[in-house]
């Protein structure tokens, strides 16, 4: 119950358009209900009053009735409408709002807070979850509330005929209303959770099956994956089986309900007219009458089968958005920053659930407007300093200053405006270069959008495609070559503007010759910032003004390039090509 209390929490900023949608429902309901009521009385009484000759027939009033018929089947048409045009409506602006809110939790989680769920899952829950959830106003909140209300209302117009009558409509639906579907949700608890569960396994399934296509084909590994996928489809298939069968059960058992409450209400009724209580005319105005209030009731079994399914999605939902965050974010305004220096004193660093510290005591000290290099191999933990300045991860001990405050004290967001980052893992989206360029500046005129890629050294290749800016890249930039994708990173490090440059990686499955023009590209970006460049080749080394090299965490030798060329040392472990020529 306290997931729906947050949902109708949620909701509450459209509550108008979720009252509105109720409030034509019940109109809807209400029309049918009396175009049945009246349609039955009119036809009885009009030909009673046939049989009674032409004097009773020609003082008997058509008209009046007629036009009531009119108003009930012009109300019920023109309300059904309205109530689908403002349900769906509503719906659609839930939908968002859910979408906005979950993202809205998501990213200040990301990376760390993420790391134990898959993307597939992710994105199973962002979109399939909440797209389940777009039940509980449809099939649970809005016919439950107009069931409710509905049921008083009609039951209320029996009663100034009979309290008998309106005393038993009442009871045939409040049980059919509340025992059906209460059985239905019952049943099907289980196997909705489950089936919500299943689905999300599936689509992981298939998304990462999309994404390593290539390693699956190469290793013969796909008729594996299609077992598993075949497996999974069959259990969803076997949850959907039995939920056929409770909604079959439940639509026959609101059948029967109904038609067991006309009986009911004719066998009470009947006498009520031999004694004169009530006219003839009205035995057809109540057994039409509860056919018409079914109505109210005949949806709720479905919707309430389908609870469980739509419990788990909430929680699923929940359940990440509630993620405590993998470190307090700081609060307040971000400390005011004169010179960006950074210095690093005895810092440790360790990634949740990790056995050993990343960063072990680590001392740096980056002057302003510098050119650093850090230098070490896989797993020295020099990509950890990436993800310390950005705050995607939180050192445990140690101080880390940025101008003289602790990175603790900025808020993430205000941290980041400093920085800006070419990486080797630099993501293009599956959008046009212009979208994937307004990502640094999104109020950017297409001026400067043309002058970053001039700068990046790609301006001629763009002005080649027939769309030029609006040129597609493809999922992850497959539709570009390795050095064209970097060169889109550098342009969006242009467009930043930000006053520290990291580059951490940035060459990384490039070709030497590729590499050297696209470091050699780099040198009008680095003019007049502070350069944290990141690497494991001694390529474009001689261009920094300090080096750093690192090992399980820590500084263990520095100096110029020259002055630890001399030295040898540490940096003879490193092969790479330098100036065309291994080094």
């Amino acid at each position: 119950m306290s997931d729906y209390i947050r949902l109708l929490k949620l909701f509450f900023p459209y509550k108008f358009w979720m009252l509105g949608g109720a409030f034509l429902a019940l109109l809807t309901i209400l029309s049918n209900f009396g175009l049945l009521a009246l349609s039955g009385w009119f036809l009885a009484s009009a030909a009673l009053a046939g049989l009674g000759g032409y004097a009773t027939l020609n003082l008997y009033n058509f008209f009046l009735p007629a036009a009531g018929v009119r108003a009930f089947a012009t109300t019920r048409v023109i309300s059904r409408w309205l109530e689908r045009v403002i349900t769906h409506e509503a719906t659609f602006r839930l939908l968002a709002q859910l979408r906005s809110w979950f993202y809205s939790r998501l990213e200040p989680l990301a990376p760390a807070g993420l790391q134990g769920y898959r993307s597939g899952d992710i994105l199973s829950r962002l979109v399939a979850d909440i797209d389940t959830l777009n039940n509980f106003y449809l099939r649970v909140f809005t016919p439950f509330l107009v069931a409710g209300m509905a049921t008083v209302l009609m039951s209320g117009f029996f009663a100034f005929f009979s309290w008998h009558l309106a005393i038993a409509l009442f009871l045939f639906l409040s049980v059919s209303g509340l025992a059906l579907p209460f059985v239905a949700e019952r049943l099907g608890a289980r196997s909705g959770a489950e089936m919500t569960d299943l689905q999300s396994d599936y689509r992981v399934q298939i998304v990462d099956g999309m994404q390593g296509m290539g390693e699956l084909l190469t290793y013969g590994a796909g008729p594996e994956i299609l077992r598993r996928s075949h497996t999974l489809n069959d259990a969803i298939l076997q949850r959907q089986a039995k939920m056929a069968q409770i909604s079959g059960l439940g639509t026959a058992g609101m059948s029967f309900m109904g038609n067991l409450a006309i009986w009911v209400i004719l066998i009470l009724a009947i006498p009520l007219i031999h004694g004169g209580h009530l006219g003839p005319s009205d035995l057809p105005m109540f057994a039409l009458g509860v056919m018409g209030s079914f109505e109210a009731i005949v949806a709720l079994p479905l919707a309430f089968q389908f609870l469980g399914q739509t419990r788990q999605a909430a929680r699923r939902i929940f359940a990440v958005a509630d993620s405590a965050l993998p470190f307090p974010d700081a609060s307040g305004p971000a400390p005011k920053v004169q010179q960006p220096d950074l210095l690093l004193k005895n810092l440790h660093l360790r990634y949740p659930g990790g056995q050993q510290d990343a960063l072990a005591g680590l001392d740096l000290h980056i002057v302003a407007g510098s050119k650093v290099a850090i230098l070490g191999a896989t797993g020295a933990g020099k990509s950890s300093i990436a993800n310390l300045l950005l705050r995607f991860y939180d050192y445990q001990s140690g101080s880390a200053q940025f101008g003289g405050h602790e990175l603790k004290n900025f808020p993430a967001d205000d941290l980041r405006e400093y920085f800006a980052v070419v990486s080797q893992r630099s993501y293009l989206f599956h959008t046009t270069i212009r979208d994937n360029l307004l990502v640094a500046k999104g109020d950017a005129e297409e001026e400067e959008l043309w002058e970053a890629l001039a700068a990046a050294q790609l301006d001629d290749f763009v002005r080649s495609q027939p769309d030029g800016l609006d040129t597609i890249v493809g999922e992850g930039g497959v539709k570009l070559s390795g050095g064209q994708g970097r060169r889109v990173a550098i342009a969006r490090a242009i467009l930043k503007n930000a006053p520290w440059l990291v580059l951490d990686e940035p060459t990384e499955g490039l070709d030497p010759l590729t590499e050297m023009e696209f470091l050699r590209d780099l040198q009008p970006l680095m003019q007049g910032r502070t350069v944290l460049y990141i690497t494991h080749r001694l390529l474009g080394l001689e261009q920094m003004d300090r080096v750093f090299i690192m090992d399980e965490g820590r500084v263990v030798e520095s100096g110029t390039f020259a002055e630890l060329l001399k030295q040898g040392g540490q940096l003879s472990h490193f092969a790479t090509f330098r100036n065309g020529a291994s080094a």
